[in-house]
């Protein structure tokens, strides 16, 4: 510690840490009081580990099925989210011989510049900024996901908040503005299941094959253990990481020119060539009716014979289209990004899954 600042008497001390940024809210639960309060039983704690080893054997070319995760952009609202999950769980069924569907549940969402951060920060959309009530709620609603049997995928954004999910994912997703970050690298080479980078902001995936190889590998790392008190954190490397393509400030990076590049700069780069469409965002230049298009335009360059595309990523809710955050808010439409709406959602994937099963019998 710094000597000048150890010799402060206490009142001092005490003044000298409270003049910087201040707690805002009582202390929160730590990742493992968490977890106590709401466990996990041993039968889903097995399907859990049955999910994720479905997922990696997608990613390692053992199993033919296409990875779909798929659901709102962000989560506001348990109740349609959970009506949400009820009718992906019966398509899943569906369609279970060509597809894995796995259910986005994204409680946290990084922002541009400001605004709403997500169910596990503000679960009363009102700015309180009650995460104590937001974390819990998170875990309990990915609990009922897993009920469900459905496969739960988010996107880790804040490391010190991985703790309280991380026992319930089956994949993960590592965004454009953090993939860079040496931080989520370091978190990812210490998550026991698959991470998905997605490429950087500008559409190149240098980036994300400096990610990918970063959490291949073992790393020592500062950060907080289950109990929530600061430690260096050994992890053991992650070998199930693959790459998401969601396009960039150029355009898209879909299309089969464009995929013909990325799996050209990742061979350079000496990293397997396991890639994700993100069918929204600078793909869909930010249009979520424009998704199906996409999706289909990866889904014919797979049928065409490209096994490197291993799935596709689909923000989609109840209806379609979004809405500001309001007193009086539409059921079932996103509060951030526009989203597919659920009919649009089913249709384009049981078309999907036909074509997969015709195109199988035909060969």
């Amino acid at each position: 510690m710094n000597s000048s600042v150890a010799a402060l008497p206490l009142s001092a001390l005490n003044s000298a840490l409270t003049s910087a940024n201040e707690a805002l809210t009582q202390r929160l639960p730590s990742a493992l009081e968490l977890k106590h309060q709401l466990p996990l039983s041993p039968f889903l704690d097995q399907q859990i580990h049955a999910h994720r080893q479905a997922v990696r054997a997608i990613l390692n070319g053992d199993d033919s099925r296409l990875l779909v995760i798929v659901g709102p952009c962000s989560i506001h609202d348990p109740k349609s989210a959970m009506e949400y999950a009820r009718n992906l769980k019966r398509l899943a069924l569906d369609v279970s011989d060509q597809m894995l569907l796995v259910i986005r549940a994204y409680v946290e969402k990084p922002r541009t510049t400001i605004g709403w951060k997500g169910l596990a920060y503000d679960p009363h959309l009102d700015g309180s900024d009650d995460m104590a009530a937001g974390l819990t709620l998170s875990r309990e609603l990915m609990r009922e996901m897993l009920r469900l049997g459905l496969p739960v995928a988010t996107e880790l954004l804040q490391p010190m908040a991985a703790g309280y999910f991380d026992d319930l994912l089956s994949w993960v997703a590592i965004g454009a503005r953090t993939t860079e970050s040496q931080i989520h690298r370091e978190m990812a080479s210490g998550l026991g299941l698959p991470v998905g980078f997605k490429n950087g902001t500008d559409g190149g995936v240098a980036i994300a094959c400096d990610a990918m190889r970063s959490a291949s590998h073992p790393h020592r790392h500062f950060g907080v253990d289950s109990q929530g008190h600061p430690a260096i954190i050994q992890t053991s490397g992650n070998p199930d990481t693959h790459l998401v393509l969601r396009g960039g400030h150029r355009g898209p990076n879909y299309d089969a020119q464009s995929v013909a590049q990325v799996k050209l700069d990742l061979a350079k780069a000496k990293v397997a060539a396991r890639i994700m469409v993100d069918c929204s965002h600078a793909n869909s230049g930010k249009d979520p009716l424009r998704q199906p298009a996409v999706f289909n335009d990866v889904l014919e360059q797979r049928l065409q014979g490209d096994t490197a595309l291993i799935g596709m990523m689909l923000e989609s809710h109840l209806f379609e289209g979004c809405q500001p955050l309001s007193t009086s808010m539409n059921y079932g439409v996103s509060v951030t990004d526009g989203c597919l709406g659920w009919d649009s959602t089913e249709q384009l994937l049981r078309n999907a899954a036909e074509r997969l099963r015709e195109h199988r019998a035909a060969h």
